[in-house]
């Protein structure tokens, strides 16, 4: 005890080196202390790894949902406009007037038609065929800056199409090989309508990194798309990329104005909002869930407080008839108990940054190492896993795992505050 005399006369006040000191003595482990440090250490590993797990999980769906929103509105526009008077024939001045409209990036005249698409391996699949003028694709720039064969330079002056990587995999097709699309709507006959078969050459192929992209969407020069779906002279909808998507709404009213014509407008967030709005409800449940494991950890500092209170009920008693206040008995416990967390919450930090730095890397060696494809692109969507580390999240995480642990050690530490003496002797 003369360490601790000599310590007190030192610095008496509030967090004292002697505070400091007593409380750094009983998280070290002591042989007939084992129990106690097994519990301080699960309740480390605990806090690590919950508010790991929370910064992992959290920043991949933030990736997810980030990396979605980039290529669905990437290749979709933010805001679609439809004629509902007659058909679109003025197509080239209606859009552009849009483009005149400040906040638009551009307006594109499209021409969308389901069609079966047949290659040379395969019983064939389900395509969208989007008749696009070659300058407007150029401007969709994560399909233009993902071209990996071919060229869309020449698009609008030959019959060649553009088909994503996978559709062309699925399919068996290379470059330059041609694809037959099946389209129902066909040409009228005495016997009916019959449908519409053609093939097309393959003058670039795409991959956007979204599956349901790269399998199904076809894009045909907007001409002879015209005549492939029998709309001579007229375009189908006008898609609109602004250059704030959250502003969608204040442009509404000036599109409208500059349409000259009625129209029917729907913008990105009505044609997701079911698949956003379950992306949104799954990363508020998982989040829940994951804290209960930091719970869990901060009610193992609780256990763990309130046993050495009991294991060192001699200590303090002899403690206050040093001079000790409850005050320092106090302290000295939840600098115990705080220890733990703070140091479990910085450690969870370091090994979230870590492995959300690393994400890919590390979904590549497990899928190595069990032979499996474990974030498979055909039912996640995306091609990587993505993360995506939010700074105010983070340090919600962070302020949540220290609240809990801070509020943790209240009670044991209120509870050895209360000893006096004669009754901490009792626990000798």
């Amino acid at each position: 005890m003369s360490e601790a005399v000599a310590a007190r006369s030192a610095g008496a006040g509030p967090f004292s080196i002697f505070e400091r000191m007593v409380a750094w003595r009983y998280l070290r482990s002591r042989r007939k202390e084992t129990v106690i440090s097994v519990i301080a250490s699960i309740s480390f590993l605990g806090i690590m790894l919950g508010v790991a797990t929370l910064i992992v999980v959290m920043a991949v769906m933030n990736g997810f949902r980030a990396e979605l929103l980039t290529r669905i509105l990437g290749v979709n526009g933010h805001l679609i406009v439809q004629p509902l008077d007659s058909p679109l024939e003025d197509y080239a001045q209606v859009a552009g007037r849009i483009n005149g409209v400040p906040g638009i990036k551009y307006a594109i005249p499209l021409i969308d038609g389901q069609v079966l698409a047949q290659g040379n391996v395969g019983g064939g699949t389900g395509a969208l065929v989007r008749g696009i003028r070659g300058e407007d694709l150029s401007k969709i720039a994560i399909v233009a800056s993902n071209i990996k064969q071919g060229s869309i330079a020449d698009f609008d002056t030959g019959e060649g199409v553009a088909i994503g990587k996978r559709m062309a995999e699925n399919l068996g097709l290379t470059l330059g090989d041609t694809i037959t699309l099946i389209s129902p709507d066909g040409d009228v006959t005495p016997i009916g309508t019959t449908p519409r078969m053609k093939g097309y050459k393959i003058a670039a192929i795409f991959e956007v990194g979204m599956s349901e992209y790269d399998t199904s969407i076809v894009y045909m020069p907007f001409a002879e798309a015209q005549l492939y779906f029998n709309m001579d002279g007229r375009a189908q909808t006008i898609e609109i990329y602004v250059d704030n998507p959250d502003d969608v709404d204040a442009l509404k009213p000036k599109v409208e104005a500059a349409a000259q014509r009625p129209i029917d407008m729907v913008d990105w967030r009505q044609r997701n909002e079911t698949f956003f709005s379950a992306l949104q409800v799954e990363r508020n449940v998982m989040f829940m869930i994951l804290t209960l494991i930091v719970l869990v950890a901060a009610l193992n500092i609780i256990s763990g407080l309130i046993m050495l209170v009991k294991d060192k009920g001699h200590d303090i008693a002899i403690l206050r008839t040093m001079g000790a206040t409850r005050g320092a008995i106090l302290r000295i416990f939840l600098m115990t108990g705080a220890a733990i967390g703070v140091t479990g919450t910085l450690a969870g930090v370091l090994l979230g940054v870590l492995i959300c730095t690393n994400i890919e890397s590390i979904r590549q060696f497990f899928s190595w190492m069990t032979g499996k494809v474990l974030f498979n692109p055909e039912l996640y969507f995306l091609s990587q896993l993505p993360a995506k580390m939010d700074p105010r999240e983070t340090t919600y995480v962070v302020l949540m795992a220290l609240g809990l642990s801070f509020l943790a050690t209240v009670f044991p530490a209120w509870r050895a505050a209360r000893l006096d003496p004669v009754e901490a002797l009792r626990y000798e």
